[in-house]
């Protein structure tokens, strides 16, 4: 098995961090090149909020759809930064920061970054939880084309 390029899922969660540690000492071993990709999606806001109780309108802060997508460039750009300072240690690292689905944009970087394997964290959703909210990493191991290492977060790490 040769496995020279990982791309790593990332984002502001312990459940990434903790794959991501895995993936970098994999990485280390077989002295592969990474792709450390973050996903930002779509934030849905509103023009107006109003108050629940007198129904009236609420003064809410001057967000428009571009300071957003500025801000949350900015959060991906510092979650990486961040993972690379923590655990690149002189890897050769590649930077991914993608809009739109996490699942799909990590499944595109992978096509792109011509990894040999992709490592995400999981929440353990299950149930209700998983039916409602969906499973990035589910969705992630069945229509990859590349072998997927998917790292639970186990009781003694929370």
């Amino acid at each position: 098995m040769k496995i020279s390029k990982i791309l790593i899922g990332i984002d502001d969660s312990k459940f990434a961090e903790y794959a991501a540690s895995y993936g970098f000492d994999i990485a280390r071993t077989f002295n592969a090149h990474v792709g450390l990709v973050h996903i930002v999606e779509p934030a849905i806001t509103t023009d107006t909020a109003t108050d629940t109780i007198m129904g009236m309108p609420l003064q809410t802060p001057d967000y428009n759809e571009m300071n957003l997508l500025e801000f949350q460039k900015e959060q991906a750009e510092s979650i990486i930064e961040r993972t690379i300072a923590k655990y690149a240690n002189g890897l050769q690292v590649t930077q991914f920061n993608e809009y739109g689905s996490t699942a799909d944009g990590i499944l595109n970087c992978s096509k792109e970054f011509k990894a040999d394997l992709i490592v995400i964290g999981t929440h353990s959703r299950s149930g209700i939880d998983r039916l409602l909210m969906g499973s990035v990493a589910e969705s992630i191991v069945r229509n990859s084309h590349i072998p997927v290492l998917v790292v639970p977060m186990l009781d003694g790490n929370e």
